[in-house]
């Protein structure tokens, strides 16, 4: 219990003197310190509560090593990014060109608009049952729930994209002689694109989020399988935590290697460096 508090203490004084710090040294530093602070934080709390079914941090750590001496971890893994990657994809190649045809054109916003927004308001969750029907239980299920959780996400953030730009690029262009499909290439699609690569980082984070909870109820594999096995086979909550961990880091993954197209000179200006 000292050593928690100590933990917790320790990385709050050393937040008051990051201000002295490079830079480069803070955007390592910090977030170290505060996940320092949140894990002894953690320890303390169920050292005070007196919990024997929560582990503690050592606990979730050991759990942690022995998924990794099963081997199972790996191909849950696998599984979740294989059916998270598949689904993504297909809902980003329907749904972008999808948004920016009826972002652009007047009657196909009129005509699909209303479709769209009925139907994404309807969680991807409430899908499971017909998505077994139509696939049973396996990849094919999951492939579908990841498209639905992704589709609408990407397709509205599309459409809302293109129709938020300025009047002002478009009637410069215009006055330069652009207009048609040249105008939507060459200033509505570049404009466009910093928004587009927000919505498709909120479609990965949804996606993430609803296969695990897809696996925990239909599915025979993958990280949420993995906690649902884990918290029948006798209450294993170190497991359990242990697999949300590694849930979280892989989301920061997936995050990072989506915010890569943001490096691109087509996408760069559209975003203000702080």
């Amino acid at each position: 219990m000292t050593i928690s508090i100590l933990c917790l203490l320790l990385p709050l004084v050393a937040l008051y003197f990051c201000d002295r710090l490079p830079d480069r040294a803070q955007n390592f530093v910090m977030p170290s310190l505060v996940t320092v602070s949140m894990v002894a934080l953690w320890d303390l709390g169920v050292v005070l509560s007196g919990s024997t079914v929560f582990p503690t941090p050592l606990q979730t750590w050991d759990g942690f090593i022995e998924l990794l001496d099963s081997n199972r971890l790996w191909g849950d893994i696998i599984a979740s990014l294989f059916r998270v990657s598949w689904g993504f994809f297909l809902a980003t190649a329907v749904g972008i060109p999808l948004g920016l045809v009826v972002g652009w054109r007047v009657r196909a916003f009129t005509a699909l608009n209303p479709i769209i927004q009925g139907l994404r308001p309807i969680s991807p969750i409430a899908w499971i049952p017909i998505a077994i029907l139509w696939f049973g239980i396996g990849d094919g299920a999951g492939i579908y729930l990841i498209f639905l959780a992704s589709f609408f996400p990407v397709t509205v953030g599309t459409m809302a994209a293109v129709r938020n730009i300025s009047l002002v690029h478009q009637r410069s262009a215009e006055n330069f002689g652009l207009e048609g499909m040249e105008l939507f290439r060459r200033v509505v699609l570049p404009a466009a694109l910093p928004q587009i690569i927000t919505s498709l980082r909120i479609a990965l984070g949804v996606a993430w989020l609803v296969i695990v909870a897809a696996e925990m109820v239909g599915m025979d594999s993958g990280l949420g399988y993995l906690i649902n096995d884990a918290r029948n086979a006798g209450s294993r909550y170190d497991l359990v935590v242990a697999t949300m961990g590694v849930i979280g880091v892989l989301g920061i993954g997936l995050d990072l290697l989506i915010r890569q197209l943001e490096k691109f000179d087509e996408v760069r200006w559209g975003y203000v460096k702080r």
